[in-house]
């Protein structure tokens, strides 16, 4: 089996901690190769043609006693990949930022996204997530409201807005503390219009305070950013010495930021520049008792 079908079968079609479902996925591949050598009308053979078609001082044909087999078999043997696992993006839109995940098969990528709701209020939450996740997101929303000023956020956006925010893929349930910087990141994006930087994805717990608490499962979230594309990591300040669990070859292609604060992750995550199209809309003072569909076709009649 070449190296690149063993890569495959790891990556597509078994997805565990350890190696139990891969030898099981190998042992079908090699017994539907051993139905498909029973079922030839003739034995495969090296140097082919029977005794009577060989030529006199002719060898005798060779039984075929190895098989190689590529990841174009996998494919034809085993039908269609079962899993596919997340790739880092060429670019985030506002409102989008890319986290880790520690599951029992490992780690993985998770793309967390938020979308403003005109006239709405509160706070949306989807992807089935559990309780801590979603007191993460409470969190984050709080803490950026009350320190909207000092992210040079217009309150009034927040105050005017409600905001939905979702994490794929929405089958799988969800839970945990460390998704809180990235759902900060992605909240900062939105109200800023300040896109996440896509080469990045961080972890971490947040408080109301704005600290970065550390969190586990470090290595195996790192080596998932990594499979994925991404090459930039930011981290908890106190998970640091974690990073010496990270195999050299993959620790010298990274480039870890360390995070003590929610400004430090904004530092480091967010781009310098807002993109003016994705500033969110605020109604003025003017506006009031006008609806803000009303309020945007006048507009448009001024201009």
């Amino acid at each position: 089996i070449t190296d690149d079908a063993i890569n495959l079968l790891t990556a597509r079609y078994t997805r565990e901690a350890g190696v139990r479902q891969l030898e099981r996925t190998i042992g079908n591949l090699a017994r539907k190769i051993a139905l498909k050598v029973a079922e030839a009308d003739s034995p495969p053979v090296v140097n082919g043609g029977s005794d009577g078609d060989r030529s006199a001082g002719e060898k005798p044909a060779t039984l075929v006693t190895k098989y190689v087999i590529t990841a174009k078999d996998v494919k034809e043997y085993l039908g269609s990949p079962r899993f596919y696992p997340e790739t880092a993006r060429e670019e985030l839109p506002a409102g989008v930022a890319t986290g880790m995940a520690w599951t029992e098969m490992g780690g993985e990528v998770l793309f967390i996204e938020a979308t403003l709701l005109p006239g709405g209020g509160g706070l949306t939450l989807t992807g089935q997530l559990g309780e801590v996740m979603k007191e993460s997101a409470q969190a984050a929303r709080s803490y950026l409201w009350a320190h909207a000023a000092e992210f040079g956020i217009d309150p009034e956006v927040i105050k005017q807005n409600g905001v939905h925010l979702h994490v794929p893929a929405g089958a799988i349930p969800k839970d945990g503390p460390s998704a809180g910087v990235t759902m900060a990141s992605a909240l900062a994006s939105l109200y800023t219009g300040r896109k996440v930087r896509s080469d990045t994805a961080m972890t971490g717990e947040i408080t109301l305070s704005g600290l970065v608490f550390p969190v586990g499962g470090i290595k195996e979230k790192v080596l998932a950013a990594h499979r994925a594309g991404i090459r930039r990591i930011i981290l908890p300040a106190q998970n640091e010495s974690d990073t010496e669990d990270i195999p050299d070859d993959v620790r010298k292609e990274l480039e870890i930021v360390p995070a003590a604060r929610v400004s430090d992750v904004f530092s480091a995550a967010l781009g310098d520049e807002a993109d003016d199209a994705a500033k969110p809309f605020v109604i003025q003072p003017s506006d009031a008792g006008t609806d803000r569909g009303e309020s945007l076709i006048a507009k448009e009649k001024e201009v």
